[in-house]
């Protein structure tokens, strides 16, 4: 096992505005990368612990220490779920740093907690892809991990909403179509969003009116965004707006994918979202976890304040660990890349 370093920074796709027209749009990202181990440099120290924040960071990083006593590192692009961040995947991201992973994460403009949500970015899921190949072609050609990156063996993970954008990463395309349709066929009651955004849907009559960016989003919807990199795939607990994704494609998914669900999630209920995707790719495994395990295990873990502030997202059922989920969700995921990577031409 490695000591693990972290770097940030902010990218801007120069391709594409950011959601109100007036600039590039903007990429945050993470990353998680495996240090020297005989680094005793500066150390970037993550706040986890003050009293209004809700998660826990593991914090204490290396910073400006890569290890480059073994160059080309293998890759693993993350992507968090609706309203998140890319911090929000250091559970994982910093377990595969020190099993020898660089693991690469992204915040999604207009998606997530680091800036006002925008329906926008929540209504537009497809712009995501693009984000994490964007962060690998910049990070793998200059700064302090261009030297160390391997674009040969490249990996993806995601959360939610992150679960389709990985997917769509490897080939699945958008029919928003086919979403409203699965929706109107679903007895559903409740609010017209997610939680993050509860009267989403209240918002695009006049995003169509009035924003050219969402209009011409909607116009990228149908596109590819294979990103021919990628080697295999872990689909943490698919949510619903996956069923816009089109059968034919899924089924020309040429990948290995992993997805792993709770079968107690109320978000993403593994019946409709999970079993139906794994049904229709050709290369997939399904690990379905318990029947208590719910759809926010796949955070980092909470605090006692986000468990007093935010309950529902911060305290699992009673005898769910969420620290051993993700230590063996890492280890699935590590099984994975590591069996493709074996297979890899030498």
């Amino acid at each position: 096992m490695y000591k693990v370093g972290m770097a940030t920074g902010v990218l801007k796709d120069e391709m594409r505005n950011n959601w109100a027209g007036n600039g590039p749009r903007p990429i945050p990202w993470v990353a998680w990368y495996p240090a020297d181990n005989n680094a005793h440099g500066k150390r970037l120290c993550i706040e986890h612990s003050a009293k209004d924040a809700p998660f826990v960071v593991r914090g204490g990083y290396l910073n400006d220490a890569i290890n480059m006593h073994q160059r080309n590192w293998p890759v693993v692009l993350l992507s968090h779920g609706t309203g998140g961040s890319a911090l929000g995947m250091d559970w994982l991201g910093s377990r595969l740093a020190a099993a020898g992973f660089i693991s690469l994460s992204v915040s999604h403009h207009g998606n997530t907690i680091l800036e006002p949500y925008l329906p926008e970015g929540f209504l537009c899921w497809w712009e995501r892809a693009s984000d994490l190949s964007l962060t690998l072609d910049a990070l793998a050609n200059e700064g302090p991990l261009a030297q160390a990156i391997d674009t040969t063996r490249v990996f993806a993970a995601g959360f939610s909403l992150g679960a389709y954008t990985v997917l769509s990463m490897v080939g699945a395309r958008t029919d928003v179509r086919l979403f409203k349709n699965w929706l109107e066929q679903s007895p559903r009651t409740g609010p017209n969003g997610p939680k993050e955004f509860p009267d989403l849907s209240e918002h695009i009559p006049n995003l169509v009116a009035t924003s050219t960016e969402f209009r011409t989003s909607q116009d990228r919807q149908h596109k590819n965004y294979c990103d021919p990199r990628i080697k295999a795939i872990v689909a943490l607990a698919p949510p619903p707006p996956i069923r816009a994704l089109t059968p034919q494609s899924l089924g020309e998914i040429e990948v290995p994918v992993h997805i792993i669900v709770g079968q107690g999630d109320n978000e993403a209920p593994h019946h409709s979202c999970a079993q139906w995707l794994h049904k229709l790719l050709p290369h997939s495994h399904l690990r379905l976890l318990g029947k208590n395990v719910g759809h926010y295990v796949f955070l980092n873990e909470a605090t006692q304040f986000g468990k007093t502030v935010e309950p529902e997202i911060c305290i699992d059922a009673k005898g769910v660990d969420r620290s051993t989920i993700h230590h063996q969700t890492a280890l699935v995921s590590l099984k994975l890349f590591n069996n493709v990577m074996a297979d890899l031409p030498a």
